[in-house]
């Protein structure tokens, strides 16, 4: 498995998580950009955000996602915060495995 996420996901790289259940982890970015800088990623390898279907079931994945995120986001106690995703080598993707960052400061 050479997929650093997927590695993380199944235990076999540290991080710091803060948030987990059945689809998806958070934990937080070891080059933050923010005072809280932590990533959502989905259990589910997908290389990126254009590769989910125009389909409902692309639809409901993308939608747990970003719901997801607002759990996360109350979760760390931040009311204002800002949701990121790079999608594609040209959009500033650098881990090729789905993930929303999520970015604020804490209240």
């Amino acid at each position: 498995m050479e997929c650093v996420f997927c590695r993380i996901i199944v235990g076999e790289l540290p991080s710091r998580k803060v948030y987990e259940d059945e689809g998806f982890v958070a934990f937080h970015d070891i080059r933050p950009k923010a005072p809280v800088h932590v990533l959502v990623v989905p259990k589910e390898h997908v290389e990126k955000l254009s590769d989910y279907p125009d389909t409902e079931e692309g639809e409901r994945k993308l939608g747990a996602l970003f719901r997801t995120a607002n759990r996360v986001a109350r979760v760390l106690g931040l009311e204002g915060y800002k949701v990121q995703v790079h999608v594609g080598e040209k959009g500033g993707q650098e881990v090729f495995h789905v993930h929303v960052h999520i970015m604020g400061s804490p209240s």
